[in-house]
């Protein structure tokens, strides 16, 4: 697994959510309207399910093919493509494919992975998904997916391509073609093997390795890619062939340049060093520019680690750059060269800016040449005018202030009676009985007061009036908890040894990788905090990136393939597979550019774990901690998650499925059910609140063996099941106890409530979301009934499979007492003791 910049830039770019529009996916040809190239959107239904080519795809075609306009150079590290089913009816899949890419729309160039080879394997059926990596990444607009076959047949595809905006804006570089050093006999290559523009005496109009965001070793003999040459992840060349190495960068457009970083290597030990001296020109409207910057970094004959070097630009404009490199030694290597800029807002007509000290002036310079007049009249009044609207902002945010304080202060003195109008579910619009609804919902819509929100979207709109009222209704809602029996922090401890409940407020649900994070009593933490985590340093090369599971502010959850973990294990722990094979893992990734904080609580969360070991509930293995970024390794299962697992099954006690779906029996449910609340026992005998119980963060594993994780909400899959309240926090609000939602209160009790809906997803086979008759609205004036709790609340029904003793435990998970909710205790001893 790469941690570099290929690493963290594993966005989608807009396929499946719609952000990239139809008009800007074209297709050489379609079987019909209804699989038009604007069908080709993983993970959508629309149409017929697909884009498809009019015709069968024959062996060694290449003029079928799915186009993707991005509007803008991307820097595009992952592809996901997916086959048509249309519910059964169809069966298309390309079970190969090609990519070729463009950055002007007039030359395409194919798309070859590190070894050459231009054939990506696709699918294996009209169902999964499969995400490939791109190594090397690709910088483009528009990419092509060109489907491939070994025999003529019938093909159907939809994609997504994953990465982000390329905000250099480089084009391309035209350099040297790099060379050859002999070490012992050992011949070390080192020339740009994945430039995608023409290779001869000199590279010209491409990029290449020293764009592909892959950061040389400090040993150039070796490299991040396993099975390839000595030297390939460095461009270098020798002094003998060189006085210097001149390399021109293009660029998209007019832009502001600020720094320049290059990735050298220096084994001086090799005769390999730094480059001694840059000296750049650039290119203006006029031409290239007399003056250059000059940049002499200090030489380091002490340490021989690669490193980047910083070149600063001094904010110079331009569409190209011309940089000459000196050598300090007889050879000088690059594996990155980035740049920092901003686009420029005008075209300049200024002189030619001369470098030197402030005041001074140089050959050439004519101190009495003005800028045109008419230009500085049109840039005074930009800044005029962008002075106004930021003034006309900080106004209206002042005022957005104030107003929000005359609203807190007037829904501080509402009492029961707009708690009632807030909360309540008006008695026409639903009908209500004890257990479940006698009516279906209303057609009637209510006013939206909570926003629906994905969960990895960087924005929310505004919550209502009515909703920005909701907390400050604690108070009035805390005065009827002697009634619900939800104790204050004075009770915490009552008199029959009910352990103190861990509250967290809402604002901590959400963990820095995305995923949820356990609830610890602050006595607990201080204990944990006090402690080093004994977990073995796990070299990263071991580990091989299979899939992006998820991703949050400050870091991404990764599915990978671990070698050799077996021996950093403790030995209380046992691996169900031989030695030698690699075992799935997920490792959680903390970005380089986490702030202090995150960094703060991805460390502590890495104690929590460290301590958590019972054998149903996901284990941390090891860590990477000897540099960024950041990483913990913890198990993962190879039957994925439970909710998927059952949505792929169906009940093994009714009547035979259609067609070859396997089946699960009701003995297998409630083994993994009890499974579930055995390792929800182990966390409440710590005074840990999980906060997030649910069959997407249930692993199964061989022999339904059941282990509860923790990143359910960092993946893009469940993104529907989680709601932004507040604009604070995005919380599983159909798992969730009434007075999690209402005073954001979770506990161990508020854990059993979570419990009790997971174990319906189990006997309804995830086939539908709790609740799922109920709007975001409606789920919330729910909770406002069991607040009132005047027999007006709808409870999940009794599922099919399900027999009466089991249902009744859901219904006391769900009591309106945290004091009448079983513990986790009872709940492994009802369900080990429930019939068959």
């Amino acid at each position: 697994m790469m941690c570099g910049v290929a690493g963290v830039c594993r966005y989608p770019l807009g396929m499946t959510s719609g952000q990239i529009e139809d008009e800007d996916i074209y297709a050489s040809s379609q079987w019909s309207e209804s699989t038009a190239a604007r069908y080709g959107r993983l993970e959508s239904e629309d149409g017929d399910g697909a884009w498809c080519p009019d015709s069968s795809v024959e062996p060694d075609s290449a003029k079928e093919f799915l186009q993707v306009d991005l509007r803008s150079l991307h820097f595009v590290t992952l592809v996901g493509t997916q086959g048509r089913h249309a519910g059964g009816i169809g069966n298309e899949f390309a079970q190969m494919y090609k990519i070729k890419y463009s950055r002007d729309g007039s030359r395409w160039v194919p798309w070859r992975n590190r070894h050459g080879r231009q054939v990506i394997e696709g699918n294996k059926n009209a169902y999964d998904i499969v995400l490939k990596d791109l190594e090397p990444p690709i910088i483009a607009r528009f990419v092509r997916f060109m489907p491939v076959t070994d025999h003529s047949s019938n093909v159907c595809m939809r994609v997504e391509l994953y990465g982000c905006e390329w905000l250099d804006g480089l084009v391309s570089y035209n350099a040297p073609t790099g060379q050859q050093l002999t070490l012992d006999d050992l011949q070390v290559h080192l020339n740009d093997s994945v430039y995608d523009g023409a290779v001869g005496y000199r590279m010209t109009e491409g990029l290449g390795q020293l764009t592909d965001g892959m950061s040389g070793l400090d040993d150039f003999i070796h490299s991040h890619v396993y099975s390839v040459w000595p030297g390939y992840d460095y461009v270098g060349w020798s002094n003998e062939s060189f006085q210097h190495v001149e390399i021109v960068f293009e660029f998209d457009r007019v832009r502001n340049f600020t720094t320049m970083k290059v990735h050298c290597n220096n084994m001086f030990t090799k005769r390999v060093k730094t480059f001694r001296q840059a000296v750049c020109y650039f290119r203006s409207m006029s031409g290239w520019e007399p003056s250059p910057v000059s940049f002499s970094p200090v030489m380091d004959d002490v340490n021989p680690s690669a490193r980047f070097i910083t070149v600063p630009l001094h904010n110079r404009m331009a569409s190209a750059i011309k940089c000459q490199y000196y050598f300090a030694d007889i050879w000088m290597m690059f594996s990155e060269i980035t740049f920092q800029s901003d686009t420029a807002m005008y075209n300049t007509t200024l002189v030619p800016r001369k470098t030197g000290p402030p005041g001074s002036t140089q050959p050439g310079d004519d101190p009495t040449h003005k800028v045109d007049d008419s230009n500085t009249r049109i840039l005074i009044g930009c800044l005029v005018a962008i002075i106004a609207i930021l003034m006309a902002i900080i106004v209206i945010m002042l005022w957005r202030q104030v107003w929000q304080k005359m609203l807190e202060k007037a829904s501080r003195r509402m009492l029961d009676d707009e708690l009632t109008t807030s909360l309540s579910v008006q008695s026409e619009t639903f009908v209500y009985n004890h257990h479940s609804p006698s009516t279906s919902p209303s057609e009637q819509e209510s006013s939206s007061t909570y926003e629906r929100i994905f969960p990895l979207g960087p924005d929310y709109q505004e919550p209502s009036r009515l909703i920005r009222k909701l907390p400050e209704l604690s108070q009035s809602l805390e005065e009827a908890e002697g009634a619900s029996g939800v104790s204050k922090s004075a009770q915490a401890s009552s008199q029959d040894g009910v352990p103190h409940y861990a509250e967290a407020d809402v604002v901590n649900l959400q963990g820095v990788t995305g995923s949820n994070t356990y609830s610890v009593p602050a006595l607990t933490m201080d204990l944990l905090s006090g402690k080093d985590v004994a977990m073995g340093e796990f070299p990263r090369k071991l580990l091989t990136f299979k899939e992006k599971l998820g991703e949050g502010q400050f870091g991404e959850v990764h599915l990978c393939e671990a070698e050799g973990m077996q021996d950093f294990m403790d030995k209380d722990f046992s691996f169900d597979i031989s030695e030698d094979q690699p075992i799935l893992v997920a490792v959680k990734m903390l970005r380089e550019d986490a702030n202090k904080s995150a960094r703060n609580d991805f460390l502590k969360e890495i104690k929590i774990m460290s301590r958590l070991k019972d054998p149903n509930i996901i284990r941390l293995l090891a860590v990477c901690m000897n540099s960024d970024p950041l990483c913990m390794i913890t198990e993962y299962m190879e039957n994925g998650d439970l909710n998927q697992f059952l949505s792929r099954h169906g009940p093994g006690d009714l009547a035979a499925q259609p067609g070859d779906t396997p089946t699960v029996s009701y003995s297998n449910l409630q083994h993994m059910a009890t499974q579930i609340a055995s390792g929800m026992k182990y966390l409440s005998s710590l005074k840990f609140v999980h906060r997030d119980l649910a069959t997407r963060n249930c692993l199964v594993g061989k022999s339904y063996t059941i282990k509860i994780a923790d990143f359910g909400m960092s993946r893009n899959l469940y993104s529907s099941d989680y709601y932004r309240i507040q604009g604070r926090a995005v919380l599983p609000i159909r798992w969730m106890s009434w007075e999690s939602i209402l005073l954001g209160k979770f506990t161990t009790a508020s854990d059993v409530w979570a419990f009790g809906v997971t174990l319906w997803e189990m006997l309804t086979f995830c086939e539908e979301q709790p609740y799922s008759q109920l709007s975001d609205e409606q789920v919330i004036e729910n909770t406002g009934e069991f607040f009132r709790d005047q027999r007006r609340q709808i409870y999940l029904p009794q599922p099919e499979i399900c027999p009466d003793a089991v249902y009744n435990l859901m219904l006391s998970c769900w009591h309106r007492s945290v004091k009448e909710r079983p513990s986790f205790q009872e709940i492994h001893r009802t369900l080990l003791g429930c019939p068959v």
